[in-house]
């Protein structure tokens, strides 16, 4: 395949010849069959999500929202809850205290009592059942389970898990990659996700990082952690960090047990200023998400310690740095659409923001180095994202809409509802 008349950042407007999966020649004029019209607009390396979570995402299709934003407050919870018919399951995800308070079995059945349901919090951390649930499945007690997923997946029916739609939606965004971030890697997880068109990175498998999931009710001690780091070697590991005490029991087991290329911190929520020149010793990548603090600015305010306001989802602060950073949607607990997650970046109101460029950065990275980014070259992977415009304008848009094509391996992957299509622009006006 020949794409031509396409801008490609350093050389200007160029051809661009595609062959076994890779891209074979860059130059002017260039001849060939299969031949298709960029018309100015940039050609990109495709972006790659780097913290994702697909069978959840998946299965989110299957599910009604109860978060702030979808419901406003308990009565518009109960109208979700009761929408099915009796007795048929209802699976609710986005749940946050500010609609209803804390949740137990009891006080889910004052939303639904005569149908079983189950309510997942927005950090993916707890699920909520209510009596009807508990009766379905033969559990007792206050329906409130906190990381028991593998526990409670084989009470429940099955949630359909139409994986390849997921993957024709991320193609409309320019998304040839993902790295899946779930902490187990659950049975036939690798073979159910290889059904997505994009090329994947999963936690635990083969060599991908291992995933240490820290929650502060059973958080290990430095040495403990340390020992957990150097069991996982030669592989590079991948610590959740979501509170100051989770970050320096890290930094400390990663000063004991000794950082790899390739560790990461994921999330990185609350990072003090003085652990910076840590992380750079250490040479850890930071993978964030900068959405969050937009996203969910109103909840923060209250729930997140004073003390930690000032230190959330770090950006700009650590790339001046020189940490390496990456970002993630952390889907489905954020949202799919990385070029939002740009625009949270860029148009964040804290010291935080960070340069256009560098948000679009954050998701062109190597998918086992995320902070390293990748560039268009003669012979890397064709794993590319067409635009409608060249990148001057699409860095002042950010968004979706200037998505016109992916290719993942020299392949075009059409988004869904659509053919692949050399059409007319969508740009917003």
């Amino acid at each position: 395949m020949l794409i031509r008349n396409v801008e490609v950042e350093g050389l200007g407007r160029a051809d661009v010849r595609l062959g076994a999966g890779r891209i074979v020649e860059i130059g002017k004029r260039l001849t060939g069959r299969d031949e298709l019209d960029g018309r100015g607009g940039a050609l990109l390396v495709g972006l790659h999500d780097h913290h994702v979570h697909l069978a959840a995402l998946a299965a989110e299709a299957a599910s009604v929202r109860v978060g702030p934003a979808d419901v406003g407050g308990p009565d518009g919870m109960a109208a979700v809850l009761r929408g099915g018919a009796p007795g048929e399951w209802v699976r609710a995800v986005g749940y946050h205290e500010s609609v209803a308070g804390e949740l137990d079995r009891w006080a889910l059945d004052t939303f639904a009592p005569d149908r079983p349901v189950r309510v997942q919090h927005r950090s993916g951390a707890l699920w909520v059942w209510n009596s009807a649930a508990l009766r379905a499945a033969g559990l007792d007690g206050d329906g409130r389970f906190w990381r028991q997923d593998e526990r409670l997946r084989g009470a429940v029916p099955p949630a359909g898990l139409d994986l390849r739609r997921v993957g024709l939606r991320a193609a409309a965004y320019g998304i040839t990659g993902f790295t899946n971030a779930d902490p187990h890697l659950g049975e036939g997880l690798a073979e159910m996700l290889s059904v997505l068109p994009q090329r994947l990175l999963v936690m635990g498998a083969d060599d991908a990082p291992v995933k240490l999931l820290l929650d502060d009710a059973t958080l290990p001690t430095p040495d403990e952690l340390a020992a957990s780091v150097a069991a996982a070697r030669p592989r590079p590991v991948a610590v959740h960090c979501v509170t100051r005490v989770q970050l320096l029991v890290t930094l400390l087991a990663l000063d004991e047990a000794g950082a790899v290329e390739g560790d990461r911190i994921e999330h990185g929520s609350v990072i003090p200023a003085e652990t910076i020149p840590w992380l750079r010793r250490l040479g850890v990548t930071v993978v964030t998400q900068p959405h969050f603090p937009v996203e969910r600015g109103r909840e923060y305010a209250t729930d997140v310690d004073a003390d930690d306001q000032a230190h959330l989802y770090r950006c700009r602060s650590l790339a001046e740095a020189g940490i390496p950073l990456a970002a993630g949607t952390d889907a489905p607990f954020g949202t799919t659409d990385p070029w939002g997650v740009m625009r949270a970046a860029v148009e964040r109101t804290d010291r935080e923001a960070v340069a256009r460029r560098a948000a679009l950065d954050l998701f062109t990275g190597e998918p086992r180095l995320p902070g390293r980014a990748r560039r268009l070259t003669v012979g890397s992977p064709a794993d590319l994202c067409l635009l409608h415009v060249p990148l001057r304008e699409a860095l002042d848009l950010l968004t979706a809409d200037i998505v016109r094509a992916t290719f993942v391996g020299g392949r075009p992957v059409a988004p869904e509802g659509q053919g692949v299509s050399f059409g007319s622009p969508r740009v917003p006006g």
